[in-house]
């Protein structure tokens, strides 16, 4: 029997998402290394503001501070916005550092 809850996509998309503003290299199987740019994340995924060549359901691996290396999957796309949903999960004492770093004014970041 499996314990706690099975989020589907939709209840995840309903976290809390962090503006930032993080350029990112994004390792793709097809495209090879792709200059992305991560403008908001959640604990279970991020958005990028510059997905021209990616497709719904396609790979890449970026680097986050604190966790390193995290393998995500697009979920959606829409015009040049692409959502991701990370592979594991992100320990929220390691979100909440991630987003210490990428957003370092405190007036942006959401109350926690």
């Amino acid at each position: 029997m499996s314990v706690g809850a099975q989020l589907t996509v939709t209840d995840m998309r309903r976290a809390a998402r962090h503006p930032v503003d993080f350029p990112v290299i994004a390792e793709h199987h097809q495209h090879g290394d792709m200059n992305m740019h991560i403008s908001n994340l959640s604990a279970h995924g991020f958005m990028v503001d510059d997905a021209h060549d990616i497709a719904r359901g396609d790979r890449v691996i970026i680097r986050l501070p604190i966790v390193g290396r995290i393998e995500a999957y697009a979920i959606w796309t829409r015009d040049h916005r692409a959502g991701f949903q990370f592979e594991r999960i992100v320990r929220l004492d390691d979100f909440l550092q991630i987003i210490d770093s990428l957003q370092p004014n405190p007036r942006l970041r959401k109350t926690r």
